[in-house]
This record gives structure tokens, sequence and C-alpha cells, in this order.
């Protein structure tokens, strides 16, 4: 059963900043021939949107595991687990950031989710993950 669930998709600023290739495209094929510039333009901003989208990860609690993109933690190797906002989840993404700890971030995603690991035969202490609501998260990791 799942208890919480987001795909972490890019703002919409960022699609609409990826027009930027139309003209990079074109400035280089337009010289070869008008047609290929416009097609490979085209095809360009095509293929950066497609990215976009299926390059977006999922979060996702369910009552057996914990997944972020194709990584997945199973719930009894789930140790405290904590949200952090603003200030706190930037010192968390740097400063404070074990390097042993896995990642997975996105710029556009400003709150982040501690879930400690508990397994001797895992080097990693911790998964820090980026969340839209880390309360809601954290909520149904410990539920």
């Amino acid at each position: 059963m799942t208890l919480y669930r987001e795909r972490l998709w890019a703002p919409p600023a960022l699609y609409l900043a990826t027009a930027l290739v139309i003209p990079a495209t074109l400035l280089v094929f337009l010289p070869i021939s008008v047609l290929a510039g416009v097609l490979v333009a085209i095809g360009m901003e095509l293929g950066v949107l497609v990215l976009l989208w299926v390059l977006a990860p999922t979060i996702e609690v369910t009552d057996t595991e914990f997944r972020a993109g194709k990584a997945h933690l199973p719930r009894t190797l789930v140790g405290t687990t904590e949200a952090f906002e603003g200030a706190a989840a930037t010192e968390q993404r740097g400063p404070a950031l074990d390097a042993r700890a896995w990642t997975l971030f996105r710029g556009y995603v400003r709150g982040v989710v501690k879930v400690e690991v508990r397994d001797d035969a895992d080097p990693t202490p911790y998964w820090l993950v980026s969340v839209r609501h880390p309360g809601k998260v954290v909520e149904a990791l410990r539920s």
C-alpha cells in the first residue's frame, strides 16, 4: 500500500528555459541548410523536454519500502527520520553532509528528508533526499 508518492517534476520555468536550445541549434545548422536547421532544432527541443520528463525521479513510501528514484530501502532498515526546509535543508545539503551518505537532490526542490540506514553491512549512514513536503514523508515513514 502506498503511503506517500510524489514525482519531482521540473518547474515550468525550466521547461521554458529549454527553448534556448532552439536558437543555439539554428545558429549551428542554418549555415548548412534552413530545413536541416529547423528540423534539428525541433528534434533537439523535443529530446530535451522528453529527457526532463522521463528523468524526473519518484519518491515513494509504501508499507514495505522507501523508494527514491531507482533506489529502494526496506522499511525494516529505516532508522530515525528528519525533515528539513529552508536554511536547515541547505545546511544538510552542504556543510553538514556526510560524504558517505546516499543523495538524490534536485536544485529546484527546497526541502530534504534525512533517513538513517540501520544496516551494519551498509557503509551508508543515511539517505538525504529532496522532497517538496518533507513533513509528510517523515510522517509516512514513521507510520
